[in-house]
């Protein structure tokens, strides 16, 4: 993959079981040792827009991706097996 994170960011997440939209990438986890992606990390929609009540993120395993186009990437799998609490943020 020659492609930089910051291209990763631009694309939304389909669940092709369900069709089901997931997001826009947020953050991938990164295995140091071998220098390549495990997870995408795509945030939960909140309540309000997005806006609040965001507590959520999916993890999804790398193994899971089954293509990226140029504008989606499709994932395939149980996500609620991947759904994680997202950590709270301290506000000052």
């Amino acid at each position: 993959m020659g492609n930089r994170f910051s291209s990763l960011k631009c694309k939304e997440v389909v669940n092709i079981c369900d069709g089901c939209r997931l997001g826009f990438v947020c953050d991938v986890e990164v295995d140091c040792r071998n220098g390549r992606i495990v997870a995408i990390v795509v945030p939960c929609h909140g309540k309000c827009f997005g806006l609040f009540g965001r507590h959520d993120e999916f993890v999804i395993p790398w193994q899971s991706i089954r293509r990226i186009g140029d504008d989606i990437i499709l994932v395939d799998g149980d996500l609620d097996k991947c759904r994680l609490p997202r950590h709270k943020r301290p506000f000052f």
